[in-house]
């Protein structure tokens, strides 16, 4: 098969460093791809370039797909977060986070295996403040019905793809009857149309509760902006933390596959940051490739990366953060030698 670009974003503080050690794994696993770097976040301003130049933009529209290591967004200065500007400039409205449990990192819980799906261009995130008087302040939640479908057709569609059974959709539609009963009517809407998924609502304060009596429960998370802010990070947490789960923020054209955790400066460079977030996130920008190009080669490739990644966590082998001792490119190698 013929190789397929992709641009590369490294980002900032452990983002180059990390990055390194993913394309060490992609190349040993066979996947044929053609990284085309480009830069976002201080590494870029210290170029003199936008914290987002347009190179990056038009290198993203102009191959599809993305994989971006953190970005530091300098706090104070005015700049918008490299992040936001993606998903707005791209139109990247839903992010896709799965959350499992994985061998050899001990946590609370087990048998955690579910997907946060986001909808990820409106609600309280807007942006639409003002202030109705002197002490006063305003923020406005934005609903409208084109963002709700189309993100609970999302979360159906990549259900029966992955071959899962639930969507739960958690809501404040007993409180905020507009903007929350829009986004659950869409859903239980498009919910008539799979009779195949399983379809749940949950008002939110009770469904964390639920979540941290027993994860186990939920399959797949529908949630508006907010709240899936929140939720994804916290179900973060019941499997080991941000350094352990990948994250996607994908639209109908593009799709830009990132580590959630921060960059990290006060390491970087030591060569002791964990590779696994992005690893995991280039695992399933291949199965993205594999699903929408039909690139089985691919498919194949990320199952042995994520194989191998599995089996050199249930042998010990691992970074610091995870109780090891292994350095980020002498981790990457312990995920080559199992593959």
């Amino acid at each position: 098969m013929s190789k397929r670009k992709v641009v590369l974003i490294p980002g900032d503080g452990i983002g180059p460093n990390i990055s390194i050690a993913v394309k060490k794994i992609v190349t040993a696993s066979g996947a044929e791809i053609d990284w085309i770097e480009r830069k976002a976040g201080l590494s870029a301003l210290e170029e003199g370039l936008d914290v987002l130049p347009d190179s990056t933009i038009e290198a993203i529209k102009e191959h599809k797909v993305a994989l971006k290591g953190p970005c530091t967004t300098p706090i104070g200065e005015g700049f918008t977060s490299v992040n936001v500007q993606l998903r707005k400039t791209l139109d990247l409205y839903a992010a896709v986070r799965p959350i499992r449990n994985l061998s050899g990192v001990k946590t609370l819980y087990s048998g955690v295996d579910l997907v946060i799906i986001r909808e990820n261009t409106e609600g309280l995130y807007s942006g639409v403040e003002n202030t109705v008087t002197p002490g006063v302040v305003m923020s406005m939640k934005v609903a409208t019905e084109k963002a709700c479908y189309r993100i609970a057709k999302k979360a159906f569609e990549y259900a029966r793809k992955r071959g899962r059974k639930k969507v739960t959709v958690f809501h404040k539609a007993n409180i905020m009857k507009l903007t929350d009963g829009l986004f659950i009517r869409k859903s239980k809407e498009l919910s008539e149309q799979y009779s195949d998924i399983e379809y749940e609502e949950v008002i939110i304060d009770a469904g964390c509760m639920k979540l941290v009596q027993d994860p186990t429960q939920f399959d797949i998370l529908l949630l508006e902006n907010l709240y899936g802010d929140l939720l994804s990070d916290l179900c973060a947490g019941l499997v080991g933390g941000l350094g352990v789960v990948p994250g996607s923020n994908i639209g109908d054209r593009e799709a830009v596959f990132e580590a959630v955790h921060g960059s990290a400066p006060d390491i970087a460079g030591k060569n002791i940051a964990n590779p696994l977030a992005l690893l995991m996130s280039c695992v399933m920008m291949l199965n993205y490739l594999a699903d929408n190009e039909g690139r089985d080669d691919f498919r194949h490739c990320a199952d042995k990366i994520k194989e191998a990644y599995n089996k050199a966590l249930e042998d010990g082998a691992t970074t610091r953060d995870l109780g090891g001792k292994l350095g980020t490119q002498e981790f990457a190698q312990a995920i080559m030698e199992r593959m």
